[in-house]
């Protein structure tokens, strides 16, 4: 329901939570939707499941199902106002939840009795933490990388016969293709992609049965494994056991690790992002080798300019990303520091739409108009085809295989296997101006000369 129905509805939440909004007026952020729908999905499980173990009225036990599975589809985000910054272990949002699914479910249906039976915060919190994780990761942010990685190796097979300036230092180095760039990009998406998925199982095991402190306590000895069964059927995720039941209950050390892998594809992304910016400066005084789709005006007082708004938003994203706290946060209990972490997360997860932006932005990437080419028509040397950069190279003495040897009406000549090889400017109509000394000389030569 829309924030503006907030006023309209009955309010659900109980004593408890006003406690924690009293207390708590800190960011004016509530906890991320996404773990206040776990919350919802795993007290619902946790209801049924009682219910079949004999420990729980089977009406009350549906009833308050029903409002789980209503508050894990966002119907009642809402009811959710607890600051993200509040008590380490979560329990005023658990307390939260208690509340509005009782009052859901009905008069005899309690907060603690009956909707926090056989749980406690310091289990049901971070389980539902590590699932809107793992789901969000799982759903949304790799199939995006995937799209994205996708899209980069159809360009690189697309630029496959682009051949640029290398650079080292920003300086011209030895040639390499559009397309070899292109590959190695989506190398590093793909490999990002892998890294993440590397991380999942970790984070889809959960302390949920742990109770307090991990022993256990006050909680049926086959209450865990048959709410994860029942988690696992509704969603597809893998969801398991802990490797160790205090282990899970006392760090997030998954969580750290995946926001490590996270970080990591920030990195390639921040890459990426510049290496368009940078390739597509221009487009008369900068490198102008490709062009990026004009999206919006660049300027309130200069006509007619473009900017790289998709890689500048990226590398904004990638640099807030990298800057997130988990990781220092991890020197403390979890007691500590859940908000904090999921923050964090969160900052991190939620980038899946911006994946999306940038796979829009590959698909739309071309060679800048007037690129070089090769004058046997095999191929594209994408420099600026301006004569005044072509002026800035002079004569070169020598005779070593792809070297430039002169300058000639505009055109770089270059010395080929079996002689010079003019390469020449393409113009608007096709042809081209300028012929090659010796036409069959392949690119390889001047690649590996």
């Amino acid at each position: 329901m829309a924030a503006t129905d907030t006023e309209q509805r009955e309010q659900l939440w109980g004593g408890e939570t006003m406690k924690a909004v009293e207390n708590f007026p800190v960011s004016g952020q509530p906890i991320p939707a996404p773990v206040v729908h776990w919350l919802g999905r795993i007290k619902a499980a946790a209801a049924r499941v009682n219910a079949e173990l004999g420990l729980l009225d089977p009406d009350i036990a549906e009833r308050i199902g029903a409002a789980g599975d209503a508050i894990a589809k966002g119907e009642y985000d809402d009811q959710f106002p607890v600051d993200v910054f509040q008590t380490g272990s979560g329990t005023s949002s658990n307390m939260n939840a208690n509340e509005v699914m009782a009052n859901l479910a009905g008069d005899d249906a309690h907060p603690n009795d009956h909707v926090n039976m056989g749980q406690s915060s310091n289990d049901v919190f971070p389980s539902a933490v590590h699932l809107a994780a793992l789901e969000q990761v799982s759903h949304d942010l790799l199939p995006a990388m995937d799209e994205l990685a996708s899209a980069l190796e159809r360009k690189s097979e697309e630029f496959a016969d682009v051949v640029k300036a290398g650079r080292t230092h920003l300086m011209d180095a030895v040639p390499v293709t559009l397309g070899q760039e292109f590959g190695g990009y989506a190398a590093q998406i793909r490999l990002g992609t892998d890294r993440l998925r590397g991380t999942l199982p970790r984070v889809g095991q959960i302390p949920l049965g742990g109770t307090a402190t991990g022993t256990g306590l006050n909680t049926h000895s086959e209450f865990a494994q048959r709410v994860r069964t029942k988690l696992t059927e509704a969603t597809g995720l893998e969801i398991s056991e802990p490797a160790d039941p205090f282990e899970a209950q006392g760090n997030r050390d998954a969580l750290v690790e995946l926001s490590g892998m996270l970080k990591v594809v920030a990195v390639s992304l921040n890459k990426i992002a510049n290496d368009l910016a940078l390739m597509g400066s221009g487009p008369r005084a900068g490198l102008a080798e490709i062009k990026l789709p004009a999206l919006q005006k660049g300027s309130s007082i200069m006509p007619g300019k473009v900017n790289p708004v998709i890689p500048e938003v990226t590398i904004q994203v990638a640099d807030q990303v990298v800057a997130g706290k988990a990781p220092a946060l991890a020197q403390y209990e979890p007691d500590a520091g859940y908000e904090g972490i999921i923050r964090d997360a969160e900052t991190r997860i939620n980038w899946a739409n911006h994946v999306d932006i940038i796979f829009n932005l590959i698909r739309g990437v071309d060679p800048a108009p007037g690129a070089w080419t090769m004058a046997d028509g095999k191929k594209l040397f994408v420099f600026n085809a301006t004569k005044r950069i072509a002026r800035t190279f002079s004569e070169v003495k020598g005779k070593k295989l792809g070297e430039v040897v002169a300058i000639k009406d505009g055109a770089l000549v270059v010395h080929g296997q079996g002689g010079f090889i003019e390469i020449a400017r393409a113009r608007p109509d096709g042809g081209r101006k300028g012929a090659a000394a010796d036409a069959g000389v392949a690119v390889g030569t001047i690649l590996g000369g």
